[in-house]
Parts: C-alpha cells; structure tokens; sequence
C-alpha cells in the first residue's frame, strides 16, 4: 500500500513531498515524489496523561472518540476504577482496551485509595503493584498523587516507589505547588513527571530538578495558556495531556487541538509536534510509529498546518478514520460495579447551628482543581444551618457509597452559583463516593436519591423533575457509544445550567471537591479536610 502527501517528519525536522510504502502494518520506505495530493502526512498525537474513566465511556468507546480528534495513542492511569473494584477494575479496563487498534499504554495507579483518610472500595498495594510488573514489562507506577507521603516517607508509599525502582519502572508525578527542598525530595524518590504546574516558575523549577512537563488542557484543570511558552524553551522536556476530559469536550477535541492552538499563536512547528509526538512516544517507550522506515504505520492526515481538519488516521497501517467515519470494529462491554448505598433522607444532611459560630467554607474556581477557603457567617433557619443561594454558599454532601450505614459528611461550598436545584455524582475523586451540592435538602436528597437508585450516574433535581446519566460500570462509566453517551451528557449539562450554575462544566468541577490530595479545603466521606495541614477541620469556627 502506497500512501502520498506532503511528509512533516517531525524527526528530521522538514516537510516534503513523498510516498510511504507499507507492508505488514510497517513503514516499509519513505521515498521523495514529485506530484502529490496536497495533504499533509504526520505522526499521531498522543495524550501523555489521562484518566480514561473521567470520559465516562470504556476503553474503546474512548478510542472510538480520541481517534476522530487525531489521536494515536494515550499514556493512562486507570486510577478511578481501581478505587472502586482494585485489580478486577484495572484488569477489566486492559481487557477492553484490547477492543481496539489505539496504542494504550496503562500504569498501575499509586494512590489506592488516594489517602487513608478517606474511604475506597478497594486497595492497591505494593504486593499488588508488584504482582502486576511481574506479569507485564510494559507497565509503570501511574502518578505518586500522595506526595506528602513521599517527602515524610510514608512506609507504604514508599513500599510502592521501591518496587518500581527494582523494576526500573517510570514513576509518574503529581506534586502541585510543591517547590523546593521538599521538590527535591520528591524528584529524588525517582518521579519523572509532573502534570499539576499552574505557572512558569513552578513548571520551570521542576524542569530544572530533572522532571518532565506535562502540558494539560482537561475539562476542569487549564494550564495550556500559562504554559505554552515553554515549548519554545524547553522542547525536548514537555509533552501534552488532557488528565480528564468529560465526553463532550472529547468529541470535540483533543491533543491535536492543542497543536493546532500553539501553532498558529506562532510557537514553532518542530517544538510543537516533538511535545505532542516524539518525547511521550520515547519517554513511554511507546509502540507508536513515528513516520520512520521500520516503524509500526501509525499516523494522521490533515489538510494543512493552519486548519489541522483531520482526513484520515492509521493505525497499524490499516485506516480507522476518513475523516467522517470510525472505521473499527464495535464490540460489547460488560458491566462491573460496586455500589451499596441506601437511599438518603432530609434528616440525614441537617446540620445544627452553633451560637456566634462561624462555617468554613470550600471556594471553589472555574478551570481551577485548586480550592480556597473562607469564613463566612451561616444562614440559619430554624436552628438547622441552611444552603444561601444569595450569597453562594451552598451545601456539599459526600455519602459513602461502600457502606450503606455510615451518614453523609456535610459542609458548605461556594462557587457553582447554583440559584435553585441541585447535582449529584457517583464520581467524585478519587475514591467515588457520592458527592451532591444544592440549594435546599430536599433538592440534595432528591439528586442523590436518583443516582443511587441507578447504581450510579449523574443527576440533576429541578423541582420535582430529575435527570439522570446512568453509569453502570463501576458508577464511572456507560457501556453505550460515545455519541449516545455525548449526546446525553450534553443534555444533563445544559440541565444543569438551568440551575443558575455559572460554570462552563459544573459536574467535572464538583467530582474534585472530594479529591483530597489537592489544597486547600476539600470534602471526604469522613468530613471536611485541610490539605494544607493533611488533616481534618472543623466546619465551625
């Protein structure tokens, strides 16, 4: 098979007109041609950090989506459902990324459960993670998130780190905000990575100490504008990654998305390609095809190098994208989960007044993982500390959804500007209980309610009206295509809005009110937490 096109080698760093010649799923030659459609052939992207999960759909329902956005192959961290299901649920996720020709390369999540001060459904431990490197070369530890107990050695954090040293496995990073001499120490333990900076000084600090940058661009977490001058700095030590993206940002773009952005803002093509092809192809140690004779025929067409409209994709030299339809083989999967919550009553969520006391209170951004925190005085009615729309401060209630017999956790939250209603989620980082924010208890009780009875999902309360995304697998993840499942959350999420909320993805945002390992004041199914401090607080000061 002959492929024609203007060849964009990233590796020699020239573009020019030629044939590819492939055999065997491989690049048999690259060969100079004169007259050639005008289309340009380049390597694939790759997303270098991503929760496939936090898309809500399996694998290769995932794949389905990514490939029609230009990418390859994808570096992931199936960290979410091992909070749920442990091993079954990381095997489960390898298993149906065998449903399709994506490159997926998969870590062993790290930080099951995220910290012991929450409640998973599962554990993670070194005799896990070693098990696992033993059966597969392929494999490395996904990101050390718990990086307090990597600067005060935490005996079992450091179980971890030591297993994949003796496996001379690559340790992904998650250390946001961390500088200095505790940086050092993390870098030091072996971590290579990092994809939580939030500006220069911080992103160049850690390039400096040794580590990799990974550029991200999710649904929730943006740092590719503050970012983006590194590439023309640092090129050889980047690479791009979404971390999560909800199913409509997915549908609409991904890693090329970026390219394209950097480009045309004028950054320099060569940079720009190495950090979304070359450096996590070779860092990763990728079966990835970099347009090289003997390589695996894994690459993308597109138009031009201003526009980036995608024409085709291959992936092992067999086309799966035209440019309007995927080309794979659809195939079911099943359905895992555990899920024993019981359904939750007004009472349960009451929270009694303090005389002349205040309420700490969770601030959280748009585009932001990061929270604040405040002190602001309660809005009482009737003895019982109540939601107050009109200042913005909301109720938050994280369930446990492993143990139908523990009560809900309550706090207060500002940020979501939600007017009237409420929203609930079976996903809430990193162990998934159930999480809710709204206006009055019985909206909050009526959004919980409607995810537990679906065993999981996302849901909306308006009134007497409620609408739910079922996620059956693991209370993660729809078993349907990626349009359907799109379509729907396009459609929960203009609910949503309709609530007063004024941010852009109010459930992505909600999931990481739970997520305890970033500062500053979160919430857990045990109560309100400071990561500052990485211990619990009082609501009431």
């Amino acid at each position: 098979m002959e492929i024609s096109g203007k060849i964009v080698d990233v590796i020699q760093r020239k573009i020019f007109p030629g044939k590819i010649m492939i055999g065997n799923g491989r690049i048999k030659r690259v060969i100079p041609a004169k007259k050639v459609p005008e289309q340009f052939i380049l390597p694939g992207c790759i997303d270098a950090h991503v929760h496939i999960e936090s898309s809500m759909l399996t694998p290769q329902q995932f794949a389905r989506l990514a490939i029609r956005q230009g990418t390859v192959g994808v570096v992931t961290d199936p960290h979410e459902i091992a909070n749920v299901l442990g091993v079954e649920g990381i095997r489960y996720m390898m298993k149906d990324a065998e449903k399709t020709p994506m490159k997926i390369k998969f870590g062993i999540p790290s930080c099951v459960p995220a910290t012991s001060f929450e409640t998973s459904g599962a554990v993670v431990g070194a005799e896990e993670i070693e098990i696992m490197f033993k059966e597969r070369e392929d494999l490395h530890l996904a990101e050390m998130m718990n990086y307090p107990g990597v600067i005060y050695d935490d005996p079992e954090v450091m179980k971890k780190i030591a297993v994949a040293r003796k496996y001379h496995r690559i340790i992904d990073g998650h250390a946001p905000g961390v500088r200095g001499k505790e940086l050092k120490k993390y870098i030091d333990a072996g971590i290579t990575t990092d994809h939580e900076c939030s500006d220069l000084a911080e992103a160049e600090e850690k390039i400096h100490g040794g580590m990799k940058i990974l550029i991200r661009e999710g649904s929730a977490a943006k740092n590719f504008e503050t970012l983006m001058p590194l590439i023309d700095t640092y090129p050889e030590e980047l690479m791009f990654c979404t971390d999560d993206s909800h199913p409509d940002d997915l549908a609409e773009k991904h890693i090329l998305d970026m390219v394209r952005r950097a480009v045309n803002k004028g950054y320099n093509l060569w940079n720009v390609l190495r950090v979304a092809t070359v450096n996590p192809v070779r860092f990763y140690g990728l079966r990835v095809g970099l347009l090289q004779p003997g390589d695996e025929a894994d690459f993308i067409i597109c138009n031009n190098l201003k526009q980036w409209k995608l024409l085709a994709v291959f992936l092992g030299g067999q086309k799966v994208f035209d440019g309007v339809h995927v080309l794979t083989e659809k195939m079911e999967s099943p359905v895992v989960n555990r899920f024993d919550a019981s359904p939750v009553r007004e009472e349960d969520i009451r929270v009694k007044a303090i005389p002349d006391k205040n309420i700490r209170v969770i601030m959280a951004q748009e585009g932001n993982l990061l929270t604040g925190e405040k002190i602001e005085m309660p809005l009482v009615k009737n003895g019982l500390v109540v939601s107050d729309p009109g200042r913005d401060i909301l109720k938050i209630v994280v369930m446990n959804r492993y143990n139908e017999k523990v009560p809900p956790e309550v706090g207060f939250i500002s940020g979501f500007g939600l007017q009237h209603g409420a929203l609930a989620s079976s996903i809430a980082h990193d162990s998934h209980n159930l999480i809710a924010i709204g206006t009055d208890d019985r909206e909050i009780v009526h959004a919980l309610n409607g995810v537990i009875r679906e065993k999981g999902g996302i849901a909306v309360s308006r009134g007497d009206n409620i609408m739910v995304l079922p996620l059956p697998v693991a209370g993660l993840m729809s078993v349907e295509e990626g349009g359907i499942v799109v379509k729907k959350y396009q459609d929960i999420n203009n609910i949503a809005k309709l609530t007063g909320t004024s941010l852009r993805a109010p459930f992505m945002t909600l999931s990481f009110m739970a997520l305890l390992v970033i500062p500053e004041l979160k919430i857990g199914d045990r109560g309100l937490f400071d990561v500052r401090k990485f211990g619990f607080t009082d609501l009431f000061v």
